[in-house]
């Protein structure tokens, strides 16, 4: 349970006495979100940049966040080639949005467990941390594909756009559902104001 007295400047309500642990880790979505939040604190308690990965095989979706952390949008798909190339065009994004911060989509299987998927994404995520030592959230993406393909279909997207996008889509489902659970989590902390009568 997060504690209202845990308290950053910017709004950020922690775990009391929490403390920052290994950014990677397959923990309970819950304390895997507390404890990125601490790692934000510890490096001066400021929302920064916020981008979201989504990674397959051949292409990382990308999406950002606005200043307030509460609207998720999808940027671009980037069509993966060799990690030098893969990485130049990371460090790019993240540059142009001023990120201080990833939330990697966490490709659990349908009961929980983990895959091949979660292997390989979880070395995506320790290669990044090595290059550019952010904090690194990685986040249940479950049914965020079908989110995705659902988002394209309403946007009426043609083919050719739809697939250039589509990663991108589901990039920015997986942001959306972690900012939305931060949001949760701020106001579950946040002490009651009194009604007026």
């Amino acid at each position: 349970m997060v504690s209202a007295a845990a308290r950053s400047g910017d709004g950020l309500r922690l775990p009391a006495g929490a403390k920052a642990r290994r950014k990677l880790h397959p923990l309970p979505i819950l304390s895997n979100l507390e404890a990125w939040l601490a790692e934000l604190r510890d490096r001066g308690g400021n929302r920064p940049g916020l981008l979201a990965l989504d990674v397959s095989k051949r292409a990382i979706g990308v999406a950002g966040a606005d200043a307030g952390w509460r609207l998720a949008t999808a940027l671009r798909t980037i069509r993966r080639r060799r990690w030098a190339q893969d990485l130049a065009q990371l460090k790019a994004v993240l540059q142009e949005r001023e990120a201080g911060a990833l939330v990697i989509g966490w490709p659990l299987n349908m009961d929980g467990s983990e895959g091949p998927r979660c292997q390989a994404v979880r070395a995506f995520a320790a290669r990044l941390d090595a290059e550019l030592g952010l904090p690194i959230l990685l986040w249940d993406e479950r049914l965020s594909t079908f989110a995705a393909e659902e988002a394209a279909d309403q946007a009426a997207l043609r083919t050719i756009k739809r697939a250039a996008l589509l990663d991108a889509l589901a990039a920015a489902t997986v942001l959306q559902d972690a900012l939305d659970a931060l949001a949760r989590l701020v106001n579950q902390a946040a002490p009651e104001r009194p009604r007026r009568t």
